[in-house]
């Protein structure tokens, strides 16, 4: 039993982060946020997804404006996804965002200049009950902390989160969120680790620009996977050169595997051998892409060999095992039929849409 670092509790609109709340999943919208129509459609496909919080990148006046109708587009859809406004350097793109209705800002209070500019920020998100994270980044790190380290050591992100964190401190301001990203997962790892020492600000984690697909939910999963092992955590998102909602199904699957949260089917496959008569590749990847719409927290086995596989994947609720131009149709280890070669992929599906 994984046993969660305690941290303050804060509130992304309906969603709560931190303070023991779930482990909640999150993404970005990858489209022009000025794009209303586009912005709204990625949205909705990301909260079907399982999608709990969406930020959205804010990098001009038009962009803040628009997130009101985004809001307004989504919440005439029945949905109550929370809306974070990320936002750099400009104090007055937060306040417009703010007035439009967003859930959170992402904001470093030590980039956007003069003291007055953030206590502006500071006092609108205060009066509307809205957190801010620093989201501290190894790419983007101040000039004389790397004068300092030398380059972007785990010391010097956790010092620069420091550095935020005083600023809206000393305003009064503790409704805060950390995120201390890197590409390199040992790096991230490590800043985690010490801030997590420190401090009991609830956190966003994350391996920054991870890469494409392959790359990325390896590095993703072996840095998330061992920060939430170690009970850091409490909001993640899993970074890709993607579509949007393939982020959501890696963190889900992460959680999945660690025994946090269970979203959707989870596969389980033998990786075929001597004994396998049966074309195993194709068919595990056709039920794998079937089962993406499937939301039930159910676990399937794709078996190669009959007289292993049953009894292999006892534990799944379904599963298949494939033979000599015939198969297996099993639930809970036991054989429920046996099927034609070609028949196996709909007796599946058919076994779980009756549950």
């Amino acid at each position: 039993m994984i046993e969660r670092k305690q941290t303050r509790q804060i509130h992304v609109g309906n969603v709560s982060v931190g303070g023991g709340s779930p482990i909640s999943v999150q993404s970005m919208t990858k489209t022009d946020t000025r794009d209303v129509n586009a912005t709204v459609s990625q949205i909705l496909v990301l909260e079907s997804a399982g999608c709990e919080i969406i930020r959205l990148a804010v990098p001009d006046m038009e962009a803040a404006i628009a997130l009101g109708k985004i809001k307004s587009q989504i919440s005439d859809l029945k949905s109550q996804i929370p809306m974070i406004a990320d936002i750099h350097f400009d104090w007055r793109l937060a306040l417009e965002a703010i007035k439009q209705g967003v859930d959170g800002l992402r904001l470093n209070p030590g980039n956007i200049g003069a003291k007055w500019k953030v206590k502006e920020v500071v006092a609108a998100a205060k009066e509307k009950n809205i957190p801010i994270r620093i989201g501290v980044n190894a790419g983007s790190l101040e000039k004389e902390l790397l004068e300092k380290y030398g380059h972007p050591t785990p010391e010097a992100l956790v010092e620069s989160a420091e550095g935020h964190i005083r600023i809206l401190e000393e305003l009064n301001f503790f409704d805060i969120k950390v995120s201390l990203k890197a590409s390199n997962v040992m790096k991230t790892v490590d800043a985690y680790r010490l801030f997590s020492e420190k401090y009991d600000y609830p956190l966003h984690i994350g391996i920054s620009e991870a890469g494409p697909p392959f790359t990325g939910m390896i590095k993703s999963a072996v840095g998330l996977g061992m920060l939430l092992s170690e009970g850091i955590g409490d909001t993640m998102r899993v970074s890709l050169t993607a579509e949007p909602e393939e982020e959501i199904r890696v963190a889900y699957e992460i959680l999945k595997s660690l025994g946090i949260r269970r979203r959707g089917p989870e596969l389980i496959s033998c990786p075929t051998c001597g004994r396998c008569q049966v074309d195993l590749r194709p068919l595990a990847q056709k039920v794998e892409d079937i089962l993406k719409n499937v939301s039930k927290p159910i676990s399937v086995a794709v078996m190669g060999c009959v007289v292993n596989g049953p009894g292999e994947a006892r534990e799944a609720d379904f599963g298949i095992a494939g033979g000599k131009g015939m198969g297996l149709v099993f639930k809970k280890g036991e054989v429920v039929k046996k099927v034609k070669e070609d028949e196996l992929l709909k007796a599946l599906i058919d076994l779980i849409d009756e549950q």
